[in-house]
């Protein structure tokens, strides 16, 4: 039976592919790293990479034992997890993924706090689209998900964070319906949530009509920029429009009743996850963030 070692030797050389490239994460010379998988294949009664100029290849064997070398890591790191949360202290690795405006324009003040408050844990990163963050959380990927939108079918534990409003942001325009006479393009951002129908939405109800011109990105911080230089206008939420930002107007938008149009963020978990300690402080300091960012 193979030791923990030799499993995180297995696993390395499976996501590098390349006996150079391991031995260096692996601090071993390539000879030394070559004499281990030998004596490891040699237990497995068959060959698991084969080797070229090219680099390795995993054989067919060799995938059902990565499989359950990757299996085994796993729990082994959850194991450590609830060892480190039995202790005194706030330790081991908070694994987070994160709507990417959050993580660019929210979520930085958050883990600085963290980090010193508890310098004693880690902190793995993920950031992408809301669909994306859900997939981490049902793949068991990370602890806890941040992600944009409404009220999401979660079965576990659902935090509301906060919402913030949307804006007509531009250089020009002073009031919504002056959109319809500017020849410059609406500048919108495509993301798999239900922003870009909630934008879709707003305008029609508003206009009747479609935008004379437009320009789609996949990137709201794209968006952003090309607003705030002048090539259009954007619906953008308050989130990323900091207080140091002037010489643009930023026009609040209304629903049909007349009540503020805003984006919703919320905390996702499973109940376990929620009982490691790194995950409840952690919790813990975003409410604490977000009570006295209300207050200022």
């Amino acid at each position: 039976m193979s030791s923990l070692s030799e499993y995180q030797l297995l696993s390395v050389l499976a996501q590098e592919m390349n006996m150079r490239k391991a031995s260096e994460r692996l601090f071993v010379s390539q000879p030394a790293l070559s004499q281990r998988l030998q004596t490891i294949e040699k237990e497995w009664g068959t060959k698991l990479f084969i080797r070229s100029q090219k680099g390795l290849a995993l054989t067919p064997a060799g995938e059902h034992v990565i499989d359950f070398v990757d299996d085994v890591l796993s729990k082994q790191e959850k194991v450590r997890e609830t060892i480190h949360s039995l202790q005194s202290g706030v330790s081991g690795t908070l694994k987070i993924a994160v709507a990417s405006i959050v993580g660019q324009n929210w979520l930085p003040q958050v883990l600085k706090k963290f980090i010193d408050r508890y310098p004693q844990a880690k902190i793995s990163l993920i950031t992408g689209w809301s669909s994306e963050i859900l997939k981490c959380l049902y793949d068991d990927q990370v602890h806890i998900g941040i992600i944009r939108g409404g009220s999401p079918d979660w079965k576990g534990i659902k935090v509301h964070l906060f919402n913030d409003p949307l804006y007509l942001v531009d250089r020009e325009i002073t009031k919504p319906e002056q959109v319809l006479a500017t020849d410059r393009p609406f500048i919108q951002f495509k993301s798999d949530s239900n922003y870009y129908q909630e934008i879709q939405d707003w305008w029609m109800r508003n206009f009747k009509t479609s935008p004379k011109r437009t320009v789609v990105v996949d990137q709201i911080e794209t968006c952003k920029q090309m607003a705030f230089n002048g090539i259009g206008y954007a619906i953008l939420p308050s989130i990323t429009l900091s207080k140091a930002e002037r010489d643009i107007f930023k026009i609040p938008l209304v629903d049909e009743n007349n009540e503020p149009l805003k984006r919703d963020t919320w905390l996702l978990g499973y109940e376990s996850a929620f009982q490691l300690k790194q995950v409840s402080a952690f919790v813990e300091l975003i409410k604490e963030h977000i009570a006295e960012s209300s207050e200022d």
